[in-house]
């Protein structure tokens, strides 16, 4: 029996399968383009904005959710019958969203005090950001108390990695996110730059001479970190690039044992600040969790 509730939001990029099956409960970013205030994944759909967004003349601006987002869904799960809720956001050092959540469990806390919230900054992104959640929400349908669960989450993150390379890092330094990789933005068109996360900000991790290289790079970092005798779950996480997200799964798997692995697309809130054709991985090593 589920006790406790798994809340998150579109940034997450678990697929819509995963969601459904995992009861997890999650709120839109919002998108501003232009004077449209479009939300994540609900009145702006992948395909479509792929699409558009290299024929921006400017990028869009994004958003967090607002404390009233949160404070609306954490009411809908007391309201069927949740007492416990554990809301899991990006890294605060790129978003609003767990300060939001924050604020929003502060009023709950004073109008609803039968409920507990633990809201955790993953201090990552995407998948990485994604697997906690989705684990998460597995150990809340094993009846696995908040406690329980809050502290596998946090057995995660530090060992949770993301490794990203795409045509350019435009879209990050025009939205502000590009962290502490900004000296790679000048770099040629054929330099392919590997960038991680560290400490919830974006690093430069070195760059490649072409995509296949940057591939098998990112792969070398994988087997590095979790041995060509371990295990791990794998997420592969794209924006527009189907393809080049197939070659770079076939690099990977050719050096590191799997045990689950998810295809998976960017929302657009994300993919705003990375630009179409971009690819990566983000994975745990399993043996040090389970």
């Amino acid at each position: 029996m589920q006790n406790v509730g798994v809340v998150t939001d579109s940034t997450a990029c678990i697929p819509d399968d995963i969601m459904q099956e995992l009861e997890i409960q999650w709120v839109p970013y919002y998108i501003h383009r232009g004077k449209e205030v479009l939300r994540d994944l609900v009145t702006i759909q992948r395909d479509a904005f792929y699409a558009w967004l290299p024929t921006a003349q400017e990028l869009p601006k994004t958003a967090s959710p607002g404390p009233g987002d949160y404070t609306q869904i954490y009411q809908k799960l007391y309201e069927e019958g949740y007492r416990d809720i554990v809301s899991i956001h990006m890294t605060s050092k790129g978003s609003g969203a767990y300060q939001a959540a924050m604020a929003a469990k502060t009023m709950i806390d004073e109008t609803i005090p039968q409920i507990k919230i633990e809201v955790i900054d993953t201090l990552n992104v995407s998948m990485c950001h994604g697997w906690m959640v989705i684990e998460a929400a597995r150990a809340a349908l094993k009846g696995k108390s908040l406690p329980e669960i809050v502290a596998k989450i946090r057995k995660m993150m530090p060992i949770t990695h993301m490794l990203q390379t795409a045509d350019t890092l435009r879209y990050l330094y025009l939205g502000g996110r590009i962290g502490k990789a900004k000296h790679l933005v000048g770099t040629l068109l054929k330099i392919k730059p590997i960038i991680g996360m560290e400490d919830g900000v974006i690093v430069a991790l070195g760059q490649t001479r072409g995509r296949l290289e940057a591939y098998r790079r990112i792969a070398d970092l994988v087997e590095k970190a979790v041995g060509t005798q371990g295990k791990a779950k794998v997420a592969y996480v794209h924006a527009a690039s189907l393809g080049e997200i197939q070659k770079l799964r076939e690099i990977v798997e050719e050096r590191i044992n799997s045990v689950e692995t998810i295809l998976t697309e960017l929302s657009p809130a994300l993919g705003v600040h990375t630009g179409p054709g971009t690819v990566g991985v983000c994975y745990y090593p399993v043996d040090l969790v389970d």
